[in-house]
């Protein structure tokens, strides 16, 4: 298959987060509004541009407070920093359908290279006569990296919140005209 455009399809895709709470457990989230620019042989991906935009504001914890406690300055300060933005620098072939997808991430006014891992899950044909692709998105950063820094000491030892976001996301995508 030829590089081609691919569309995002946002009914079919995810953004999805977790990072330790008190030390103990894990606190899951997801962000509800994003974008991708595609444009690549789902085959081999080493040639592809991508682009991934998300809506820091579409931060959705399961908690109310919690969102609204992430959206402030004290961690994205969704006013100031409306976007979420990854832009793939190199592409490398690690297997079959596996990669090594390293781009540039912004958060809030702060950018760093980032490696996730991509895992091509294949292509089909939905009822509509439409080829889809899928991906399964994979890695983690540090939230103090990017100036998310906003912690609290518990009596016990330890923090509230650690640093080691792992992210996921899962992407099925429109082969464009």
């Amino acid at each position: 298959m030829a590089k081609t455009k691919w569309t995002l399809d946002p009914a079919h895709s995810s953004v999805d987060f977790s990072v330790k709470h008190m030390m103990i457990a894990n606190v899951k989230g997801s962000f509800t509004a994003f974008d991708a620019v595609i444009e690549a042989d789902p085959k081999d991906l080493t040639t592809a541009d991508i682009s991934l935009t998300i809506d820091s504001a579409s931060i959705d914890t399961k908690n109310e407070d919690r969102d609204n406690h992430l959206k402030s300055q004290d961690f994205f300060d969704v006013e100031t920093y409306p976007k979420i933005n990854f832009k793939a620098t190199n592409i490398v072939k690690n297997g079959e359908d596996e990669y090594s997808v390293t781009g540039d991430l912004t958060i809030k006014d702060t950018t760093k290279q980032e490696t996730l891992t991509v895992e091509f899950e294949g292509t089909g044909i939905d009822p509509w006569g439409n080829t889809k692709a899928g991906f399964n998105v994979t890695g983690s950063i540090s939230r103090n990296d990017y100036g998310l820094t906003w912690n609290s000491t518990l009596e016990t030892g330890g923090v509230l919140v650690g640093d080691k976001i792992k992210i996921s996301l899962d992407v099925q995508a429109s082969k464009g005209e």
